[in-house]
């Protein structure tokens, strides 16, 4: 990796985990809430850990991903679609755990999945291999908003 690639990288690692850091800080202790340990959640619904385990690895593939598709097409579009997948991923915090809006949250993190869905396959061409980075957060979504579906219907 270049050093403008490194720099590259780098920010998007800061926006990656700041928007990370900021959606935990809006969710206000939203998973130890008396509101969400009382409410009935999926029985696939995986430990704590997990999920800062999977939103590490998540935010460091797709700022590789973002690194290599910026290197290729520094368009408005790129920019755009970025930036309300970090206001997405942002918002859906505070909308779940901290104003309790089940289908807001849920329609959300639908629209939030769609734009990754979109990073691993409307940039295929230019990214080639490099877009499978994107695939654990396209996965990971997927689970999350089965979870949020879960509690939407049975709450």
């Amino acid at each position: 990796m270049n050093k403008e690639n490194l720099q590259l990288f780098v920010f998007f690692l800061i926006i990656n985990f700041g928007a990370l850091g900021i959606g935990s800080w809006l969710m206000n202790n939203g998973p130890m809430t008396s509101w969400y340990i009382d409410l009935a959640k999926a029985p696939w619904t995986p430990p704590g850990w997990v999920f800062g385990a999977a939103w590490t690895t998540i935010m460091i593939c797709f700022s590789f991903f973002m690194t290599a598709l910026y290197t290729k097409i520094k368009s408005i579009k790129v920019k755009i679609l970025f930036a309300i997948q970090v206001a997405l991923n942002v918002s859906w915090n505070y909308i779940f755990f901290n104003q309790h809006l089940i289908l807001l949250a849920l329609i959300t993190i639908i629209l939030l999945t769609f734009i990754v869905f979109y990073f691993l396959f409307g940039f295929r061409t230019q990214t080639k291999s490099k877009r499978l980075l994107v695939l654990p957060y396209a996965l990971w979504l997927c689970i999350a908003t089965s979870l949020n579906y879960y509690i939407y219907v049975y709450n």
